[in-house]
């Protein structure tokens, strides 16, 4: 990339002339990069279908990737017309932030009428109705819920554009993005702290962000800070966006996954914790991109669902918010790049002045709905304090010590990461020979994609399926080797859902009479226990994302649950399984069953995820697990 133009006139005041064609302003925190330059991209924009149309080339593509472009993962998403958009830049330079700084118009910008479309009172409501109706009800572990401030910029243009780039450049630390896009019809100007993904040399980075420290009016403090890394639904919603990028990762990856982290975010207004996940890929980069919409930080999990609750409890479409930015080029070897930042804490503006700055928080199943409001005002806060609307956030001192640098900080995090399966804290190679074939069914929950990694890892090549593939039902009772019925959400007791109906119907066939065994994970656990005879029921509160310790079997282990519903057992229930030849792991105080199994081999099912990062024991539990049904068992009947 050149560093200047070689002509008279400063590239960023030709920006501001009607003539000049679309442009970017990046500044990209990129490792590898020098963090004090800024890049310009100038060139025209043209509309594209699919991902797959995006250029990749020697001059960088700038794709505008909108939150609607999820339907290319088959997912629901009210279509709101928002064009997938890539900038082809036929010029790309390079000039140093400090003198980008002296270039960029420094007047304020003016916003009227600004305001959010739904009110606290009203978005705290939507708070407990998801965490109530929609995490307690099965249908998820948590769902990104968004509100938007909207407003107007009388005589918005190009020079009002820049001043804002140069706003956040002032006043916004810590972004991983902070950039200005201006296609001609619309403006994004933002200061995004996330990765989506980027690849380079065929290692993908993903970069899960997700608890928030407000910082407090006085300042943020290690104290305050102490008391929010202790905070038991931080660390779970940390956890499960952890494991919902990694179902991605191990999409995209070849390898699965490494947990590196965590570490602090620490911006202007608030500090996140985060973690980065690494894996190698042989992928196309624009199918890396395809196969990561979107992150469960910005929708929820499992995303598929996710995207369906949206729909419930949002009005019109996301445009842009929540989709991504993606810089797609070729390395000096002629290697595919990619880098991608979440489309988040940024001002969409129209050209006629119309401003939208959306903002969600992660609804969990300990939300407190005052303090996800708050968290919108929070995320919300660095743009609309380069907008004006907000006073800025005080600048700390010049060369203080960071929140991260204090000791209790450091050994508050490294004990976040003492609480994850050691499987995923390194790079998995698998093994040379195959001992065998699994089918994993997939209940519309991508954990398999962890289960199929976890499980070749072990030794076996996997197949997994959706449980609505035409022709599933027949492969699964041929399959001459392990069938998986993996998890999924919803309700394992309705039986007027024919996603139920059918899983249940499969996982009555295969206990009948499948010889190659048999296990279930969460959702088939349940489908198991129920054909087994026990009853399902829906938990007082639901265990998504919790990390227990359990009795299974005799031995204490370390688990993710990821229920809202399980089987219940009693003394006699368990005694009458026991005569049948069926062993059964369960709480004593509440009957909730943990797992079951043949004593004989042939089936087991396990409510917990073992290919979650929240099981310290995970890979070892399946694959024993595996190998304990595939054991010769004799044919039975389910009562």
């Amino acid at each position: 990339m050149e560093t200047r133009r070689q002509d008279r006139q400063h590239p960023l005041s030709r920006l501001l002339e009607d003539t000049c064609p679309p442009f970017a302003l990046l500044r990209r925190r990129t490792p590898g990069r020098d963090h004090d330059t800024v890049e310009v991209l100038v060139g025209p924009v043209h509309e594209a279908g699919r991902l797959a149309d995006l250029p990749v080339g020697p001059l960088p593509t700038l794709a505008l990737v909108p939150f609607r472009q999820i339907r290319e993962r088959g997912f629901d998403v009210r279509d709101d017309g928002t064009p997938l958009c890539a900038l082809v830049a036929e010029e790309a330079y390079e000039i140093p932030l400090s003198e980008a700084m002296a270039e960029l118009p420094a007047h304020r910008v003016r916003v009227e009428d600004g305001g959010f479309d739904v009110s606290d009172a009203a978005y705290a409501d939507t708070v407990e109705r998801v965490v109530r109706d929609e995490i307690g009800r099965g249908e998820g572990a948590n769902f990104v819920v968004r509100r938007t401030f909207e407003g107007r910029i009388d005589g918005f243009g190009r020079a009002d554009a820049l001043a804002l780039f140069r706003r956040l450049l002032e006043g916004e630390r810590g972004a991983y993005w902070t950039y200005v896009v201006h296609t001609g019809e619309r403006t994004l100007v933002g200061a995004s702290p996330e990765v989506h993904v980027r690849m380079s040399g065929g290692t993908v980075v993903m970069n899960p962000i997700s608890g928030t420290y407000r910082h407090p009016a006085g300042g943020p403090t290690a104290e305050s800070l102490l008391a929010f890394l202790g905070d038991r639904k931080e660390t779970e919603e940390l956890s499960m966006v952890v494991d919902e990028e990694l179902k991605m990762m191990c999409t995209v990856g070849d390898r699965g996954g490494v947990v590196v982290g965590p570490r602090l975010k620490e911006m202007s207004h608030l500090t996140h914790t985060e973690y980065e996940l690494r894996g190698r890929s042989s992928l196309d980069v624009r199918e890396v991109l395809r196969e990561t919409m979107f992150a469960a930080t910005v929708t929820g999990s499992p995303v598929q669902n996710a995207c369906r609750v949206i729909e419930r409890y949002e009005s019109g479409g996301r445009g842009y918010y929540a989709g991504a930015l993606a810089l797609l080029g070729l390395d000096a070897s002629g290697a595919q790049t990619l880098d991608s930042p979440i489309l988040i804490r940024t001002a969409d503006i129209a050209a006629d002045g119309a401003l939208r700055v959306a903002v969600g928080a992660t609804l969990v199943r300990r939300s407190d709905p005052a303090g996800e409001v708050a968290e919108t005002h929070a995320k919300a806060a660095g743009v609309l304090a380069a907008l004006g609307v907000r006073p800025a956030a005080p600048r700390p001192a010049s060369g203080g010590p960071r929140l991260a640098d204090d000791p209790r900080v450091r050994a508050a995090l490294a004990a976040r990461r003492a609480d994850l399966a050691p499987f995923w804290l390194r790079m998995q190679e698998r093994p040379p020979a195959v001992t065998g074939h699994a089918l994993v069914v997939d209940g519309e929950d991508t954990f398999t994609a962890m289960l199929a990694h976890v499980l070749r890892v072990a030794g076996l090549e996997v197949t997994v399926r959706r449980y609505d593939d035409p022709g599933l039902r027949g492969a699964a009772l041929a399959w001459e080797g392990p069938v998986v019925l993996g998890p999924g959400p919803g309700n394992p007791a309705d039986a007027a859902d024919p996603k139920m109906r059918m899983l249940r119907g499969l996982a009555a066939e295969l206990l009948a009479g499948h010889r190659h065994g048999l296990l279930g994970v969460c959702l088939g656990h349940e489908l198991l226990a129920a054909e087994l005879g026990l009853p399902l029921a829906r938990r007082a509160e639901p265990a998504q994302g919790a990390q227990l310790e359990v009795d299974l079997f005799g031995a204490r282990e370390v688990v993710g649950f990821y229920n809202t519903y399980t089987a219940v057992c009693d003394g006699p229930a368990a005694a009458g399984l026991a005569a049948r030849g069926v062993e059964v792991a369960r709480d004593r105080s509440t009957g909730e069953v943990h797992a079951l199994r043949s004593a004989a081999g042939g089936f087991a099912g396990v409510q917990f995820h073992p290919e979650s990062v929240l099981t310290l024991r995970g890979a070892e539990l399946l694959r024993d697990l595996v190998t304990a049904v595939r054991a010769p068992a004799p044919a039975r009947a389910p009562r």
